[in-house]
């Protein structure tokens, strides 16, 4: 006689205060270190999938930036007020993704003060390439939500950043 075993999944959430292991916390530091704590949790899971490419996730973000150009320049400025996580350390990340062959600075004719930086072929076949990685990752990182959610979850981050 065969016997049937019947599992039940069950969710096990871990709470805020379960992961740092704190009783209580007031409301606005719970929040604070919700969004810390996830905001790392996200950066990790994107850093490992992009690990295997030998780039850093400001690297991939500057990448993305130049290719939002449509193959117009842009200066060291503008690629800073446009990274995620505001660094003083463009140039050196520029440098390294210019050494890596994925993008060329040039001085512009017009200004010979300014410095130009766009993305080369070799730095659009890559983002080819890891697009459908940071896909997958960002697919592993809201699976937990619904379409609805997700757009909840958006406007009242927008709303907390007002």
């Amino acid at each position: 006689m065969k016997e049937s075993i019947t599992f039940v999944h069950t969710t096990i959430v871990m709470t805020i205060e379960d992961v740092i292991q704190a009783k209580t916390l007031p409301l606005s530091r719970k929040l604070t270190i919700n969004l810390l704590y996830s905001a790392n949790w996200v950066n990790d899971i994107i850093a490992e999938a992009i690990k295997p490419f030998d780039i850093s996730l400001q690297q991939f973000n500057v990448l993305r930036i130049l290719r939002g150009q449509k193959n117009k320049p842009a200066n060291l400025s503008t690629i800073n007020s446009r990274m995620v996580a505001k660094t003083s350390n463009t140039t050196r990340l520029v440098d390294k993704l210019i050494t890596k062959g994925y993008t060329e600075r040039t001085i512009c004719p017009s200004n010979r003060r300014k410095v130009e930086i766009t993305i080369t072929e070799k730095g659009l076949l890559l983002l080819n390439t890891l697009d459908p990685i940071i896909n997958n990752a960002e697919k592993k990182v809201t699976a937990q939500l619904s379409d609805r959610e997700l757009e909840l979850l958006n406007k009242l981050l927008n709303k907390l950043r007002q």
